[in-house]
């Protein structure tokens, strides 16, 4: 029997892990159908309950609720303070903020 070579090896180990990709997939894909109906039900309490956005961190207010962020409520005591809670440096402002106004960074200079 002839000894297997490295590269058969190697690509018997990528059919696996290719296989083990293909079949994570057909996992969520059946527990997307399976849960269907869960979710129809939670979006009725949802409307039923009146409940707004999300609550993705505890921390700031502008990091509760990012629809209701603005551009200047991370520096509340003045433009040049540092962030408080670790969240605002993991959460960037909402693009729809951003895009609308100039970017002023890269032209003011701070008075000495």
């Amino acid at each position: 029997m002839p000894v297997a070579r490295r590269s058969h090896r190697a690509l018997i180990a990528l059919a696996c892990a290719i296989s083990l990709v293909a079949a994570s997939f057909a996992d969520a894909a059946w527990l997307r159908q399976q849960r269907a109906a869960a979710g129809v039900r939670m979006g009725e309490l949802v409307v039923q309950l009146q409940l707004t956005d999300l609550c993705l961190f505890t921390e700031a207010r502008y990091t509760r609720h990012l629809s209701q962020a603005d551009l200047h409520s991370a520096f509340q005591d003045h433009p040049l303070g540092l962030e408080h809670f670790p969240t605002g440096s993991l959460v960037p402002p909402p693009a729809r903020l951003t895009a609308a106004n100039e970017r002023l960074d890269r032209e003011t200079e701070v008075p000495d």
